[in-house]
């Protein structure tokens, strides 16, 4: 059981990522996380269960724009045109994460956990990076349900990528 997000984390994403560091440990791979709308609360939980957590290499909380940029590369033409919510954002994250990284797999987190605008609240994309494959990108629409409430379910979409993953990558060796 994660230590410090116990009890507020429900036991199914508490379940997954003990699920996802296993199969990390199992498979000699290690993790990264590049986090925007959810602060860390990936890097946070992947940190906090006992007995695994050295497969969690390094988390990158990149809220702005420009710690995008400097920290995990994502070019100015990217969060320009398209945002920092958006599918190229999210796998640039993924892929800078992996670059800025020793880890074998990445998942990125962007998104709008509250929004004044109409139909953005919500709006989530993830980027996927596994090294020698191909980066894979998931946009999930939440609604107006509450930040924290995005927040983790952004966990278990999260979560979910790697493992997929990580099992994709298990096949490819």
């Amino acid at each position: 059981m994660a230590e410090a997000l116990d009890p507020a984390l429900p036991p199914h994403i508490d379940e997954l990522a003990q699920q996802v560091l296993a199969q990390a440990c199992d498979g000699d791979m290690m993790l990264a996380t590049a986090e925007s709308c959810t602060g860390g609360l990936l890097a946070s939980l992947l940190t906090d269960i006992p007995g695994m957590s050295h497969a969690f290499e390094r988390g990158f909380v990149t809220y702005t724009n420009e710690a995008k940029h400097e920290l995990l590369g994502v070019s100015m033409e990217i969060l320009d045109n398209d945002g920092a919510v958006s599918e190229r954002a999210a796998r640039a994250m993924a892929e800078g994460a992996i670059a800025h990284s020793r880890a074998d797999v990445a998942v990125s987190i962007t998104g709008y956990a509250e929004h004044k605008e109409e139909g953005l609240a919500g709006l989530v994309h993830f980027g996927c990076a596994a090294k020698g494959g191909p980066t894979r990108h998931q946009m999930m629409r939440y609604g107006d349900i509450g930040r924290a409430e995005v927040r983790l379910r952004a966990l278990e979409i999260a979560l979910t990528m790697m493992r997929d993953a990580m099992t994709g990558a298990a096949e490819a060796a």
